[in-house]
């Protein structure tokens, strides 16, 4: 065992972060640790790594053992991207140069008896240790994650998503008995995302990954950790495994809940009638009054299963198409854009009314100036661009941009002309309560701004949406309503995104992007398999009938909305019932009700399983 912490708090402001977290890390085990966005993640790694100290609990690491973390990239004047890599081998770059040296000294000299032992020394601690496939180690990172762009300029120069990638290579090539990395597929390319999950799968390292991409903790976790409500719950297996044994807990959980709380009624009537046969008594009966006690001591002593929440708590987004937009939404012809140098030649590009296309390719394929372009909002250097005359398009941007002095609620407003009530009610959909909605934008994290940026296209009047990154900040949960918000979307849908598994639920026919463009009739899965076998080039010639709303699922939903109707007005009689128990003091009246809300409730119970099954 590499770490174990047992029963771990940590507390911040008075609000408790991690309450009774346990957790073991086994040497080989790949951990994909998961949870909401402000569930504890970032503190637990601190924990781990020993950055942060623990309120209280146990945090044990093995002798010697080896953490690798870059929580922060670090500075490296004077060195390119390609000398940072380097200086994962440090030690033995060091010996190498050493060894040159000798080298040098035994051309000029006669007597090198002495100097041909320490070399040989030296050479052999060269070797052992890999000195000699260090550079073919350097270079495989270099291609693998795709840094041959820009790994020969000076690291200082670099952007802060390539100076990013750099600190991925430097930590994968550093190989740590523990590696943790925090969004390690963020700033990758659907191709770079590919080679790291190969070369983590064949890691020799533990891995601890803190992550939001399901397809890549699918490929590489063995295991899932969720941090939830200060606790972690391990699932053996991948992505796909923990979700389906989470369902099943939660209905485990759920059926012992039920149970229980029969129990407990039924517990509660008996030691009722028993005081009210003690009281019938002339004189009362203490037989009667004991029985009771000793009940209402078993009662005490009943740990009680907390009700499980089934369902997590989402964004409520709801996206809605206002009108048609006619035949042919966007479609460009032979486009081409050049800057300083060109971004791209010869684009072509169709989307259909009701068409959901995903635009893909590699990091600085131009994927945003596409984007910018078919809006209008970038001048092609030649070539033409056609755009539906009744398009009313809601655009989201990957540069969230707002007024830093302004306040949440004001941010909103600015942009949707609504009272301070309502927007605090619109706000309130997107998971902004109370005091939260007066946050200086300033201080939003990304999920946050990302959020309100949601909050704000929902409210504006569109027939086409253009999404470029919509996932980028957002946690699993807020990522799974915003699919199925943009799956109920009935107007044309154009997406930029490196998040798979967001475009193989949603996107039936894909962009390849670069220099040109390939169309794939199929999801991003598809384009990756088929983008070798020289399909052809596309061309706005390539119209296809547009099929509104084409989906890629296989699986048949059932229409439980009749259920869901049912239970809704079911929990309204409930709380009516139980609010004429709270106003009454007729002992006869309580019974009665009492027998109605225990059969409402049966009912509830009843209909919240049937729906769970139908899931």
């Amino acid at each position: 065992m590499l770490i174990e912490l047992q029963n771990i708090q940590k507390q911040f402001g008075g609000h408790a972060v991690l309450t009774n977290a346990n957790l073991h890390v086994n040497a080989g085990e790949r951990i994909g640790l998961v949870g909401r966005n402000g569930s504890g993640k970032t503190t637990l790694i601190r924990l781990i790594v020993g950055t942060e100290s623990a309120d209280g609990g146990t945090i044990y690491r093995k002798q010697r053992v080896t953490i690798g973390y870059l929580a922060q990239i670090p500075v490296h004047p004077d060195k390119t991207g390609r000398d940072v890599l380097y200086t994962a081998f440090s030690e033995l770059v060091t010996l190498g140069d050493e060894m040159r040296r000798l080298e040098e000294t035994m051309a000029e000299r006669d007597d090198i008896e002495t100097l041909l032992e320490t070399y040989g020394a030296l050479q052999t601690r060269f070797e052992n240790n890999g000195g000699y496939v260090i550079e073919s180690k350097v270079n495989a990172m270099i291609d693998g994650l795709r840094l041959t762009r820009f790994v020969d300029r000076p690291f200082d120069t670099l952007s802060g998503g390539e100076r990013t990638k750099i600190g991925l290579g430097l930590a994968l090539l550093q190989e740590p008995d523990l590696l943790i990395l925090d969004e390690p597929t963020n700033h990758l390319d659907l191709e770079a995302m590919a080679w790291l999950e190969s070369f983590l799968s064949d890691s020799p390292s533990t891995l601890l990954l803190v992550s939001h991409d399901r397809v890549f903790l699918d490929a590489v976790a063995t295991r899932i950790v969720e941090c939830e409500d200060g606790e972690l719950v391990s699932f053996d297996g991948n992505y796909s495994a923990f979700v389906a044994q989470k369902e099943k807990r939660l209905l485990d959980q759920f059926h012992a809940y039920t149970e229980q709380q029969k129990k407990i009624k039924k517990m509660k009537e008996t030691i009722r009638q028993l005081r009210q046969w003690a009281n019938e008594g002339h004189p009362p009966n203490e037989k009667f009054y004991r029985r009771a006690k000793s009940m209402e001591k078993a009662l005490a002593r009943i740990e009680t299963i907390k009700r499980p929440q089934l369902e997590a708590i989402q964004p409520d987004i709801q996206f809605m198409a206002h009108g048609r937009t006619g035949r042919d939404v966007f479609e460009a012809t032979d486009v081409t854009v050049r800057f300083d140098q060109t971004v791209f030649e010869k684009v072509s590009f169709y989307a259909g009314h009701g068409e959901r296309i995903a635009i893909v390719g590699p990091n600085g394929s131009g994927k945003s100036t596409l984007l910018n372009v078919l809006l209008g909002q970038t001048e092609p250097t030649s070539g033409e661009v056609r755009r539906a005359e009744r398009a009313k398009i809601g655009y989201l941007s990957q540069h969230i941009d707002f007024d830093h002095s302004h306040r949440l609620i004001e941010a909103f407003r600015d942009r949707i002309p609504v009272d301070e009530g309502k927007a605090r009610q619109l706000l309130a959909q997107f998971l902004f309560y109370g005091a939260s909605v007066f946050k200086p934008v300033k201080d939003l994290s990304g999920g946050e701004k990302m959020r309100l940026m949601l909050a704000i296209l929902m409210h504006e009047e569109m027939n086409v949406l253009v999404l470029d990154e919509p996932t980028n900040h957002l946690d699993i949960e807020a990522r799974e309503a915003l699919e199925e918000a943009l799956d109920r979307f009935d107007g044309t849908l154009v997406a930029v995104s490196h998040d798979r598994y967001f475009l193989n639920k949603l996107f039936p026919i894909t962009y390849w992007l670069d220099g040109t463009t390939t169309r794939f009739p199929g999801n991003v899965t598809y384009a990756l398999e088929k983008r070798h076998d020289a399909p052809e080039t596309a061309t706005a010639t390539q119209k296809q009938k547009a099929t509104p709303k084409q989906k890629t699922t296989g699986t048949t939903q059932i229409d439980t909305s009749r259920e869901e109707a049912r239970l809704a007005e079911l929990e309204v009689l409930h709380q009516l019932l139980l609010n004429q128990m709270n106003d009454t003091n007729d002992l006869e009246r309580l019974m009665t009700l009492q027998l109605q809300s225990d059969a409402l409730q049966s009912e509830i119970d009843s209909l919240i399983l049937q729906l769970l099954e139908s899931m």
